[in-house]
């Protein structure tokens, strides 16, 4: 799944970065969720001025890509977006696919499951399903990104690159402002790479810890990771192993589903 362009893109053509920047202004409208996102939230996540993303909102309604509810005034998806999504989802969607190991690991480990997709240099968490441990960490939810060594899950993805890839990759991201949870990035990769799996011992959000491993596609493209998150007392060495062999065990079933549904049929 790729990440959304960047705003300020750099285009020679003037139409050309006004697409860009509808394209990347629908991604924001639809990170918004069901709760939508204003006017105001729209132009200053996009960087533009208020009536460029005006404009931008009134092309993007006219094609019914978004739309905007007549009570809050705040922009959704509109039916088009929905529409072609329902196109995309036998090829794309890989929640599809996994939202009964969410719940399963969810509910044999009482934590939080979470899948997260890769968008380009982020990590994109698409779904999370929340264990009946009473003490939940909630250091990620449903759409939220993050540069792509934050938490198991993007570091489970960065870990089973190929290694070129994941060095272009670390370079790329040592050169943003370097959170505190990035600064170990290297040894934390090499690691996951020796254990085959991803540990994220509270770099994020202090006491709250992760454990992740990365699915493929049937042609061995990475196309997602499975990650349990919980407080760092039910993370210890002893319950380590059975949680990484819950997450190895449903990682498998998601790819038989994508094996079978990519199947050629006779």
């Amino acid at each position: 799944m790729p990440s959304p362009l960047p705003l300020d893109a750099p285009s020679g053509a003037a139409g050309s970065q006004s697409v860009q920047r509808a394209l990347s202004l629908l991604s924001l409208v639809g990170r918004g969720g069901s709760a939508g996102l204003g006017l105001a939230q729209l132009t200053a996540a996009a960087g533009l001025t208020r009536p460029t993303v005006r404009r931008l909102l009134v092309a993007l309604g006219t094609a019914r890509l978004v739309e905007q509810d007549a009570v809050t005034r705040r922009y959704h998806l509109g039916p088009e977006a929905y529409l072609l999504a329902s196109f995309a989802a036998p090829r794309h969607g890989i929640l599809s696919h996994a939202a009964d190991s969410l719940k399963r690991l969810a509910a044999e480990t009482g934590d939080t499951a979470f899948l997260s997709v890769q968008q380009d240099d982020h990590v994109l968490c698409l779904a999370h399903e929340e264990g009946s441990f009473p003490i939940r960490t909630h250091a990620l939810k449903a759409g939220d990104r993050n540069p792509i060594g934050l938490g198991a899950g993007g570091l489970a993805l960065l870990a089973a690159m190929p290694e070129a890839e994941a060095e272009a990759l670390l370079q790329r991201i040592a050169a943003l402002p370097l959170k505190p949870a990035l600064q170990d990035l290297r040894a934390d990769v090499a690691r996951a790479r020796s254990l085959g799996h991803a540990v994220n011992p509270g770099r994020v959000v202090q006491g709250s810890w992760g454990i992740g491993v990365a699915l493929r596609w049937p042609d061995g493209h990475l196309a997602a990771a499975l990650s349990v998150a919980a407080i760092e007392d039910r993370m210890g060495p002893d319950r380590q192993p059975a949680l990484v062999a819950l997450l190895h065990r449903e990682a498998a079933r998601v790819e038989a589903r994508l094996a079978r549904h990519f199947a050629p049929s006779d």
